[in-house]
């Protein structure tokens, strides 16, 4: 997952929303959004290489989502990120103790940001920080780096999402989604992976042969806590792959 930006409310109508790319190589084995038959109550797509998850929903409000940290100088983890939304989606900690336990061993893993929430609470962990942050209400992004880091792609969608936040209307939520326009070069981080991939990159839909945005979701979630969950799969150079919708 490489970009998620997202409107926390407590108290509204519709306290959380969330529009959400996950960028990946197309050749890495994907399940699209289902309900998971071994873990009762959770309902995300899934990586079949490792058997962890980008983004999903769990039972009693559960909410994570996560993006990598583009880094080349960063350390290489032993272990898959996705694991780590997979292990609070089943699990039964509290948004804290669960961010808690995984700054100890977050070494373990390559760079990441980790968003969770239980409908109460909604907090953020940066891989290279040893303390979780409770979210106030507000309207976030995140990207390949910290949370609200202002890169091109991430302001456009934020700014994008503020515009949308009161017809939250899954369809124009996705076409938000959509957006393939660069950046221009002068506008672009420096992360190390040189000029034509920052270009590729930058915005807020990828499209490429081997790599690119693989899936699209929208979460929305009422007061009364009734959540739900649009997905759009993606293969090669952007090609549509079908549609999900669940109400949960």
């Amino acid at each position: 997952m490489c970009l998620i930006v997202f409107a926390w409310r407590p108290g509204h109508a519709l306290p959380l929303i969330v529009a959400a790319n996950r960028d990946e190589f197309y050749a890495r084995p994907t399940q699209a959004l289902t309900a998971w038959e071994d873990a009762p109550g959770v309902y995300a797509g899934r990586d079949l290489e490792a058997g962890g998850t980008w983004l999903g929903l769990g039972a009693q409000g559960r909410f994570a989502a996560l993006t990598n940290i583009r880094d080349t100088a960063q350390p290489l983890g032993t272990r898959s990120r996705g694991e780590l939304v997979a292990g609070y989606l089943r699990g039964e900690l509290g948004v804290e103790a669960y961010l808690d336990q995984v700054a100890s061993h977050s070494r373990q893993y390559s760079g990441f940001n980790l968003l969770v929430g239980d409908g109460q609470q909604l907090a953020y962990l940066h891989a290279h920080e040893a303390t979780p942050r409770l979210l106030g209400a507000g309207v976030y992004g995140l990207s390949n780096a910290g949370l609200d880091t202002p890169w091109p792609k991430l302001v456009k969608a934020r700014s994008g999402l503020e515009g949308l936040l009161e017809s939250a209307d899954p369809q124009e939520l996705l076409a938000l989604l959509a957006d393939a326009q660069t950046a221009p070069d002068g506008e672009l981080p420096e992360t190390g992976v040189g000029l034509a991939t920052e270009r590729l990159l930058s915005s807020v839909f990828i499209a490429s042969q081997n790599y690119g945005t693989r899936a699209s979701t929208v979460v929305i979630v009422d007061d009364q806590g009734k959540r739900r969950i649009f997905e759009r799969s993606f293969g090669p150079f952007g090609g549509h792959l079908g549609e999900v919708e669940m109400v949960v």
